[in-house]
């Protein structure tokens, strides 16, 4: 039987203190990068969730010796292309598209042919984004039509590349970036806007990495061939977890909520200044930088008055992963809000922007969707009595949280399956909404 969470009653008010795991990014970003380094690294706070397992199993088939413990993460690397494996070995990337895409690019200088599987859902998602690129430093690509499978044989000779990231993807940004390390010469990235937790990662690492910002794009050169150290990383909070719990807050009567040390990088908070914009209240505290990236502790309030919003579309790259959240804030806003250039949403586990009209649909407020682009019709005073059930999307984690977080905030009676989903994640996701004080059944 499918694993379902019924709710049946919103929260009731609270006011509590929570700390949110590893920030999902830079934990596989400082896994694959540790890799690269000659010696022992070691990390604290990595999340432990599926995608990040997942990519110590392929760093594992790839020869590298790992220490799982209690607090912390010990990765003893072998330097650049220093992988050692046995032949037509195959890596699984599970659920995570940054693992599949990201150790792609470490992968262009590989001796023999590897290839790289998912599950059904990255299985579905567009590769070619990445194998093309990739394929310019010299390494062969076969691909499934674009899809995974892929198999990957490295080019004994890497050749530095220019590359124009159009979509503003980090994950394709960085995988060339990964490909840069290995090759002869100076690579050159015209990226559009996008997180950019590789390229502090870069400059704390003191890689050979120029960066050139401009009001729409960065132009990125990175030196290849240069020896990386190996570091020790406390991995802060994960904003995008958070943000679940920012909703919920805000969308509660009467409850006030502190986060703390929760990654604030400004590539990555497009979601707090929605949010903002739209009435939500919340403060940064304790602000610290910690190896190139900004911490904070977080304090949220309820917000009685939410205000619709004609979201800017910059700020979409930054705020990508939480658009379905705050679809639910719109549904509660006095007036009409848009949001629009968002195909990217329609690129990940699920086809997001679909499964936030559905939502929405199934919750009783009015949307119009297009291919990229969403209208939704708030209700402040709408309360619902009826069942929802949530099935059938692709077991994708953030569907799944979303529906939760508008179980507990909007009323009804909601079944939502595939309960496991949040292990790619947010394994712990059920257990803090728990001690938030929400029944769960």
């Amino acid at each position: 039987m499918e694993k379902i969470v019924k709710i049946n009653n919103i929260i009731k008010s609270f006011k509590k203190e929570i700390t949110i795991e590893g920030d999902k990014s830079l934990s596989i970003r400082w896994a694959l990068l540790a890799s690269q380094a000659e010696g022992k690294s070691k990390s604290f706070n990595l999340l432990k969730s599926e995608d990040v397992l997942n990519t110590l199993k392929c760093l594992k088939k790839l020869g590298i010796k790992i220490r799982i413990l209690k607090n912390s993460c010990e990765i003893i690397g072998n330097g650049l292309n220093g992988f050692k494996y046995k032949k037509n070995i195959t890596l699984n990337a599970g659920n995570s598209g940054t693992l599949g895409r990201l150790i792609s690019g470490l992968l262009i200088h590989s001796k023999t042919k590897i290839r790289i599987v998912g599950d059904r859902s990255l299985s579905k998602r567009d590769f070619s984004r990445v194998t093309e690129p990739l394929g310019k430093f010299g390494a062969k690509f076969i691909t499934n039509y674009g899809k995974l499978p892929i198999t990957i044989k490295g080019t004994n000779s890497p050749k530095s590349i220019i590359y124009h990231e159009l979509k503003g993807s980090a994950q394709c940004k960085s995988a060339v970036m990964f490909g840069a390390l290995n090759s002869n010469g100076t690579t050159t990235i015209k990226a559009k806007k996008s997180r950019d937790h590789s390229e502090l990662l870069f400059k704390y690492l003191k890689l050979p990495i120029k960066i050139k910002k401009k009001k729409n794009f960065d132009l990125i050169k990175i030196q290849g061939k240069k020896k990386i150290n190996p570091f020790n990383y406390k991995i802060p909070g994960d904003i995008s977890s958070s943000s679940f719990f920012i909703i919920l807050t805000a969308l509660s009567k009467n409850s006030h909520l502190k986060i703390k040390d929760v990654n604030i990088n400004p590539s990555r908070v497009g979601v707090i200044k929605i949010l903002k914009m739209m009435g939500v209240k919340i403060i940064f505290k304790n602000i610290k930088n910690y190896k190139g990236e900004k911490n904070a502790d977080l304090y949220i309030s309820s917000s009685n008055h939410l205000k619709p919003i004609n979201c800017p579309t910059n700020l979409n790259s930054s705020a990508i992963d939480e658009f379905l959240l705050i679809f639910l804030v719109a549904a509660k806003a006095n007036g009409i809000s848009f949001f629009k250039d968002l195909s990217e949403l329609n690129q990940k586990e699920s086809p997001r922007l679909l499964w936030a009209s559905k939502i929405l649909n199934k919750m009783g407020i009015k949307n119009i969707l297009t291919k990229n682009s969403i209208k939704i019709y708030g209700n402040p005073k709408l309360k619902i009595n009826k069942k929802i059930i949530i099935k059938n999307f692709m077991k994708d984690h953030r569907v799944f949280m979303t529906s939760v977080i508008a179980a507990l905030t909007f009323g009804g009676k909601w079944q939502i399956h595939d309960k496991d989903s949040i292990k790619t994640s947010f394994p712990s996701f059920l257990k803090k909404v728990s001690f938030l004080g929400a029944t769960l059944t």
